[in-house]
């Protein structure tokens, strides 16, 4: 069975052109700074969503994906292609204050996935 995390890896790997995930920021010891563009995600909450027999059958999980960008919000990935092509869908979304150590704006955005167990 695939796990969430490894779900939202593949469908923003899908993004074109690269856009680094939050892993691979993190990962480059070193960096002086961050790149222009890049994304976060983590999971809110995987909650049971139905039970036969006493067994969970299926979960429903809430990931929230975060686009940093310096050159504000208009033009962003296609976040919504990516993760609608996965199976996922479409919960609220937010603007995030300015991180006002490296200039990024921020925007967040809720999905969710159904997953039968």
């Amino acid at each position: 069975m695939t796990s969430i995390f490894q779900r939202v890896n593949d469908a923003l790997a899908t993004i074109s052109p690269s856009i680094l995930s939050a892993m691979e920021v993190f990962e480059q010891a070193g960096s002086a700074s961050l790149p222009a563009q890049y994304i976060t995600y983590q999971l809110i909450d995987g909650s049971p969503a139905a039970h036969a027999d006493n067994t969970e059958t299926m979960r429903t999980y809430r990931v929230q994906v975060n686009i940093m960008s310096t050159s504000g919000l208009a033009v962003l990935p296609n976040v919504d292609g990516a993760m609608l092509s996965a199976g996922f869908t479409q919960g609220p979304e937010r603007p995030l204050p300015k991180d006002q150590d490296t200039g990024h704006y921020i925007l967040s955005k809720d999905y969710y996935y159904l997953e039968a167990l």
